[in-house]
């Protein structure tokens, strides 16, 4: 006959001690456990981290990508261009359309257009080369450009351009820096030229380069007086208007009491 025995009733064991011995042991496969869930959970953020992190990296490049050679922000702070841009306005400017470069890689993308009369444009002015102006180019390569009490000629035509404005009605003014256009006359060096504000050239614009006015004629610092502008320095095309406010110097709340509802989205020509 075969008698089932009990583990902690055999002889030389206590059941007490079989007794603390499974608990010690359940108590080490719980704890087991734990440190493996643990270690799990661990592993779980870390992925979610790298994931994270990886996402924001992508995000971070693409933004830069977008902003250096797609699309970028710029405000106006002058008169210059006033009738067409005001200040205060912000602008989304097309970079790509020109053909951008990308900074640190020593490309540049293809350019989709050339800039063409009538344009308006951002670029880097050759006296001022670390800053961005905003004009409308009058004339390209070839062309030739005067300007008769304050009428512009195309190529001798007058020009139709329903943008500029002339608000100074005090008459013409003489400015010291124009005296560069006497090497780019039509005729040979005339010993008497002496340029004005509102009458100058005719002048020819030479390969690679855009002569540029601003639309309030007799407020712009532009091309009359610094010249030409290269090809190498067009930056991008203005989009449109994303947000504008009345700038009031006293109030520093301006920007948020006198937005300018009417010109948020405005499309610029």
């Amino acid at each position: 006959m075969r008698w089932d025995v009990d583990e902690d009733s055999r002889p030389g064991r206590s059941k007490s001690e079989g007794g603390v011995r499974r608990g010690e042991h359940e108590r080490g496969a719980v704890a087991e456990m734990l440190r493996s869930d643990r270690r799990s959970r661990t592993a779980r953020f870390s992925s979610s981290l790298a994931d994270w992190l990886r996402s924001i990296a992508i995000a971070f490049l693409l933004f830069l990508l977008v902003r250096t050679s797609v699309v970028e922000a710029f405000k106006i702070p002058t008169s210059s261009m006033e009738g067409t841009l005001l200040v205060g306005d912000f602008l989304l400017v097309n970079k790509a359309v020109y053909g951008a470069h990308i900074p640190g890689l020593d490309l540049s993308l293809p350019a989709l257009a050339e800039p063409e009369r009538g344009d308006v444009i951002v670029f880097h002015p050759p006296h001022e080369p670390e800053k961005n102006y905003v004009k409308r180019v009058v004339g390209v390569a070839a062309d030739t450009l005067e300007m008769r009490d304050k009428r512009l000629y195309l190529n001798g035509a007058p020009v139709y351009e329903p943008y500029a404005q002339h608000l100074d009605g005090r008459g013409d003014a003489v400015h010291p820096d124009m005296g560069w256009q006497s090497h780019h006359l039509i005729a040979s060096p005339l010993p008497a030229y002496q340029p004005t504000r509102d009458n100058w050239g005719p002048i020819v614009v030479p390969d690679g380069r855009f002569f540029v006015l601003g639309d309030n004629r007799d407020n712009s610092e532009d091309s009359r007086y610094w010249g030409f502008v290269s090809r190498d320095e067009v930056r991008g095309r203005p989009w449109l208007v994303y947000y504008s406010h009345q700038v009031v110097a006293e109030d520093p709340l301006a920007s948020l009491s006198q937005v300018r509802w009417s010109r948020l989205g405005t499309v610029i020509r």
